[in-house]
């Protein structure tokens, strides 16, 4: 008896922050429209305030946390997308690759626009995707397609059950990195508990496993790439991360800082190498590392062309690129230094000047790549990682186009790092949906000015000003 009440006493408060959440997760579920700004940002914030408590307060019982991270997920489970009209798209594509057509070359406009309905419920997801997705080619890499098609197989004449098949495939992708993510933090020596700053996020749930957004999928390869480099698997790893950019293409942007991993590399490693060592056996030959680097893009760049050949034809290279452009000459959506320049552009020559912005922010974000490559240290896996999250944030700080779920892939390499920004992002990026928030789903830039000024000062204050702290005080984070 004695036993059964230090057991409640222990676990009474974890037990009421998990009822509370799920009744939470059930409302946002369940029963939120997206236009319902104030109820939507309420339960966001409760929701947050819940999981930080959470991780806080049991963050040495693993078991308990992974539980209840996936028991969030299965709330999910019949639930439609409330927040996004995305997966309208990805269940027309993946049927249009069923029935033998390639998703590629023609948009859902041209065939709603003649009367054609390709396949069964064709009407209902070209409404529901809107006209902005309808009226464009499908950008999504292969094995996203595989995803949709699998959906497709299962569920062909389902829309709730092509939901269930891809959600379960991102709880799966989820569990995948909560493995791998596990070992590599132990392997780098940081504290296990980190990831849980990922998976148990409810931004991370409500994102990836509730608007099925599959960023879930390429993290996963991602974090089990980078886990298999660290472990010398090198082929392996460059297999698995030509199935990461085969999901979304935003892992290319690393590709250059792997240089010194190869070619400035220590033999056995920054982290086991010893004085008993001699120090001609601590350096790979630079031409054996330059050959192994080369070997490396070879495997990712041919298993990635394998990939896309199923679609090939000049067509698919056309529309793909153009389709692809978009998101830089065309869209914009919660940015910042973007909206700054393009204010500049309203000022000084009266008119937006995206197309000339657009073309010049990934010549400026390469560059950058290139300087973070070649000019700071990047021999370990971790300093990698922190080199990934410096080059992509400054993508993002850049871009013309920010929606929420892009920050997942920030967060889970903050998992590895010293940086807390990603994890403020994934609280304030709830405000960039106020853009509902009216009919014409305007942005208020007052209040993505509010978002961006919590993050860059947060971020200004880890990277410029903050003293870093010791292997003990990372113990107790």
């Amino acid at each position: 008896m004695a036993l059964n009440t230090a057991f409640f006493k222990l676990y009474k408060i974890p037990l009421l922050l998990v009822v509370s959440s799920v009744l939470f997760y059930f409302s946002f579920g369940y029963d939120l429209l997206r236009t319902d700004y104030t109820k939507l940002i309420i339960l966001y914030v409760v929701l947050f305030f819940l999981f930080y408590k959470l991780v806080q307060i049991s963050k040495h019982n693993l078991k308990f946390l992974a539980l209840i991270a996936f028991g969030f997920r299965a709330i999910f489970i019949l639930a439609i997308p409330n927040l996004s009209q995305d997966f309208y798209r990805f269940i027309w594509d993946g049927r249009m690759i069923l029935e033998g057509i390639n998703p590629y070359l023609f948009t859902p406009e041209s065939f709603i626009s003649v009367g054609e309905f390709p396949f069964e419920q064709a009407k209902e997801l070209y409404e529901g995707m809107g006209s902005l997705s309808a009226g464009h080619y499908s950008n999504y890499p292969p094995v996203n397609q595989l995803c949709f098609v699998i959906a497709g197989l299962f569920a062909g004449k389902s829309i709730l059950g092509s939901v269930l098949v891809m959600r379960l495939i991102i709880i799966t992708a989820d569990f995948g990195t909560l493995c791998f993510g596990k070992r590599l933090l132990e392997k780098l020596n940081i504290p296990v508990h980190n990831i849980f700053w990922y998976i148990l996020n409810p931004f991370i749930i409500i994102e990836l496993t509730g608007n099925l957004h599959f960023e879930a999928l390429m993290i996963f390869f991602l974090v089990w790439s980078l886990y298999l480099l660290h472990s010398g698997k090198w082929k392996f790893a460059a297999l698995i991360f030509a199935l990461s950019v085969s999901v979304k293409l935003i892992p290319l942007l690393f590709l250059p800082l792997f240089y010194q991993w190869f070619v400035r590399k220590k033999s056995v490693g920054n982290e086991i190498a010893t004085s008993q060592v001699s120090l001609k056996a601590l350096w790979i030959p630079a031409s054996a590392g330059m050959t192994k680097l080369v070997g490396f893009y070879c495997i990712i760049g041919i298993t990635s062309l394998l990939l896309f050949l199923p679609f090939y034809s000049s067509e698919f290279i056309t529309n793909y690129t153009q389709t692809v452009a978009l998101w830089f000459n065309n869209f914009e959506f919660n940015a910042s230094i973007y909206y700054v320049a393009r204010e500049i552009g309203y000022l000084y020559r009266g008119w937006n000047e995206i197309a000339i912005i657009g073309k010049i922010i990934p010549i400026i974000a390469v560059l950058f790549v290139l300087v973070v490559t070649f000019f700071r240290k990047n021999n370990t896996i971790a300093e990698i990682i922190t080199a990934m999250l410096l080059v992509l944030s400054f993508y993002y700080f850049t871009t013309t186009t920010v929606h929420p779920w892009y920050i997942a892939t920030l967060l889970i390499l903050s998992v590895f790092t010293k940086y807390m920004f990603p994890l403020v992002w994934s609280f304030v990026i709830i405000l960039s949906y106020l853009a509902y928030a009216n009919r014409d789903n305007a942005e208020n830039l007052w209040i993505t000015g509010l978002e961006y000024l919590v993050v860059y000062s947060v971020f200004i204050w880890e990277v410029f000003f903050k003293r870093p702290k010791s292997s003990l005080e990372l113990q107790h984070l």
